[in-house]
């Protein structure tokens, strides 16, 4: 919407060590799609990490729930999800959309997950594995472990995408 934008983790890596210099902290905000985003994130230096997009469409979310038939039964398909700068967000909690600017966010429809338990599953084994690859002990000592390194491509298709 604005046409200004940085990547992520490149503000984060450059970002975070002038933050906790003065006693301040990093908050690495969206495009998390996998725990390992999660992990660079955290890699990269932040303390926090905004999980919005990961942890829409589970029972525990809020948003409207799209259902099927299948087999004479009605199954969820997919959830409503806005983003917290899109008018949807501003006229739910301002009452109005706001008589000026832009909204940044929109609402879309992400498929049905069911608990939330098993998607921070997930999160956390992937957390838990890489501070075991890299050696850290502890969430604060992993950027100090961290090492990245400049790939071509990121996912392995040969076998399929699951």
């Amino acid at each position: 919407m604005t046409g200004v934008g940085y990547p992520q983790l490149s503000a984060v890596i450059e970002c975070s060590q002038a933050a906790h210099e003065i006693g301040g902290f990093i908050c690495s905000d969206g495009g998390c799609i996998v725990p390992g985003d999660i992990c660079k994130a955290y890699c990269g230096g932040a303390d926090f990490v905004m999980l919005g997009g990961m942890l829409a469409g589970h029972n525990e979310s809020e948003g409207r729930i799209t259902y099927k038939r299948s087999g004479g039964k009605r199954l969820p398909v997919s959830m409503e999800f806005y983003g917290m700068a899109s008018d949807v967000a501003r006229q739910k909690h301002y009452g109005t959309k706001l008589p000026y600017g832009a909204a940044e966010g929109k609402r879309v429809g992400v498929p049905y997950r069911g608990p939330v338990a098993n998607t921070l599953c997930n999160i956390l084994g992937g957390l838990r594995s890489m501070m075991t690859y890299i050696g850290a002990a502890d969430m604060a000592s992993i950027p100090g472990y961290a090492r990245f390194v400049k790939v071509g491509r990121q996912f392995n298709n040969v076998f399929g995408d699951s």
